[in-house]
């Protein structure tokens, strides 16, 4: 039996990325999302090019009741999950906090803190299972930034609700320790996906002005990083990695050419 990750906000940059990387490797994945056309077409993209299971899930972390739904019914072939990857995640607005949208502080923290922790919930009694079946720890993956590492002007709520990915992670990996999982928290910098998009609200040319001047990282490049982490030694964790192109030193040192 393959073993099975389960990956949040994966019909689009990193958690796709992740999605591919994983299915590459021979694991069967549980993709989830709120677009639903997406995720059934990296499901035929998985399967065909891979030759692996996928199982497509719609809906959206911020909604506890769908959440708990959705994992509580998985069929009993999908319920080995050895992996949570907690990538759903976004920034909505750059605004000076007496600026800011409350409606966009609402999101961010629903999606970025509560999410999180509902999956998180909901998955737990499944990754404890799965090590008490098979001896094998568990792994708990949290995508942060390095947004909860620095505050940066107009970030406020955002770099608030990384930070409380990274406060999450460690009080994680210290009520987790009983249960022999492993958590690790990742926190990419800037990184060429449809984060700015979604940031600045659809405006294209706002959003590539982030890009411009220097080689950001690629979701491919946080994917790669996210399996190494999974391929340690079992008695190894690493517990908290930032990563960033080498033209970012962090959330608001960055050299551009132009």
């Amino acid at each position: 039996m393959s073993p099975i990750v389960f990956i949040t906000g994966a019909t689009s940059g990193f958690g796709k990325a992740m999605a591919c990387k994983f299915a590459a490797e021979g694991f069967d994945v549980i993709i989830t999302g709120r677009r639903n056309e997406r995720l059934e077409e990296l499901q035929e993209e998985l399967c065909k090019k891979f030759n692996t299971a996928v199982l497509p899930l719609s809906f959206d972390v911020q909604d506890k009741q769908s959440v708990f739904q959705s994992i509580e019914t998985l069929p009993e072939k999908w319920r080995n999950v050895r992996i949570l990857i907690n990538n759903a995640g976004l920034a909505a607005g750059r605004d000076f906090f007496d600026e800011a949208s409350l409606d966009d502080w609402d999101t961010m923290i629903d999606t970025n803190v509560k999410g999180l922790l509902y999956v998180t919930k909901a998955l737990l009694p499944l990754l404890i299972e799965q090590f008490k079946a098979t001896g094998t720890p568990s792994q708990i993956i949290n995508i942060g930034s390095t947004a909860g590492k620095e505050v940066y002007e107009k970030g406020n709520v955002y770099c608030a609700s990384k930070y409380a990915v990274n406060a999450l992670s460690q009080a994680m990996r210290i009520d987790l320790l009983r249960h022999q999982i492993k958590v690790t928290a990742i926190h990419p910098g800037a990184a060429e996906t449809e984060f700015s998009i979604v940031r600045f609200k659809g405006d294209a040319t706002q959003a590539d002005k982030v890009y411009e001047g220097y080689q950001a990282l690629k979701a491919t490049d946080v994917a790669d990083v996210a399996w190494y982490c999974c391929t340690l030694p079992l008695h190894v964790c690493i517990n908290d990695l930032v990563l960033t192109s080498t033209a970012q030193a962090n959330s608001y040192y960055l050299h551009k050419t132009t």
